[in-house]
């Protein structure tokens, strides 16, 4: 029979120890620990938030680990997000407490400043799922060969496809020729109708006759973003609407201090040409970020670049693929 010591623990009381430490909301302890390794699984849909620094920190404890899919993956029910294990078939037990204390230790921006969270005596964890909500969508394609059908749509059945494939509803999808005015008249209306996410496709270059993105500024988005560190995808733009009647409606941008989940902002999203013809672009990457509550501005879009290539494979597997991937 194993001896532990009064000043050790054995390797899979450790495991439950450290996995417990290590977990924040939407992630539970598959089953019970097994030659000190336990597996952490997702317990409802949602995106996956890996709180890099302190994982990292937690793995240079040593005599512990833990292993993770990437940070912002989608995950789904009951999927396998964590592997977390004592190394030592027994462990002293000032380094399981050092582990732990090293986990409570949220470091990074993305996971906050407690005094900040609804809750702030809430466990954040390194390894949390944050749900995402299902957009209610309005879309506008823009172009004048589109409008005038001198050329066939290739954007519509793309788009409605993504929404649907989330959980969204689509309000309205409107053409728009290259006028910025009949543009933001039409983004009027689906707010109107109910959109709380908007997404224009087409005339995002630097052309001319490409006015989305002016249109975009006309309509009152605040804080917007133009141009990613991602291909395909450079020429995306986000930004953000006001709702109207809200507290903040009615103040200039630059004075506007947006929470990372203020549900009085509207996100707007402009999707290059590249939208149409490659599977996976940077809407897939931000997409899922914004549905689950974050703000994406320069910085977000400017740390996709690592990463951020995708190889144009002949048969795309993403997200099982490096596209995207933050190491």
């Amino acid at each position: 029979m194993l001896h532990v010591a009064d000043d050790e623990m054995h390797e899979n009381d450790a495991a439950y120890t450290i996995a417990k430490a290590l977990m924040g909301e939407g992630v539970v302890i598959k089953s019970e620990p097994k030659e000190g390794k336990i597996d952490i699984i997702a317990e409802r849909d949602g995106l996956l938030k890996i709180d890099r620094d302190a994982l990292l920190a937690f793995n240079m404890v040593g005599e512990v680990m833990c292993a993770t899919l990437h940070d912002n993956t989608v995950v789904k029910k009951g999927q396998p997000v964590a592997g977390t294990r004592a190394i030592p078939l027994v462990v002293k037990k000032n380094i399981i407490n050092e582990a732990v204390r090293v986990a409570g230790q949220v470091r990074s921006a993305e996971f906050g400043v407690r005094s900040e969270m609804a809750n702030p005596q809430a466990h954040l964890g390194v390894i949390e799922i944050k749900e995402m909500r299902k957009p209610k969508v309005g879309v506008v394609i823009t172009g004048n060969e589109v409008y005038h059908g001198r050329i066939k749509d290739a954007f519509a059945p793309v788009i409605t496809k993504k929404i649907e494939e989330i959980g969204g509803e689509l309000v309205g999808v409107y053409y728009a020729p290259d006028d910025k005015a009949f543009i933001v008249d039409r983004l009027r209306e689906l707010l109107k109708a109910g959109a709380d996410l908007l997404i224009t496709t087409g005339g995002m270059s630097v052309d001319p006759d490409d006015v989305t993105r002016f249109a975009i500024r006309e309509l009152g988005a605040t804080d917007v973003t133009y141009g990613s560190a991602v291909l395909p995808g450079a020429m995306f733009l986000v930004g953000y609407i006001v709702k109207v009647g809200s507290a903040e409606s009615g103040v200039r941008s630059k004075n506007l201090k947006l929470e990372t989940q203020n549900p009085e902002l509207i996100p707007i999203l402009g999707i290059p040409a590249c939208g149409m013809y490659a599977k996976t672009t940077i809407f897939d990457l931000v997409l899922p970020r914004i549905l689950a509550g974050e703000r994406i501005g320069r910085k977000e879009l400017a740390a996709l670049g690592h990463g951020g290539l995708c190889l144009k494979c002949d048969v795309c597997r993403y997200p099982v693929c490096p596209f995207g991937k933050l190491g």
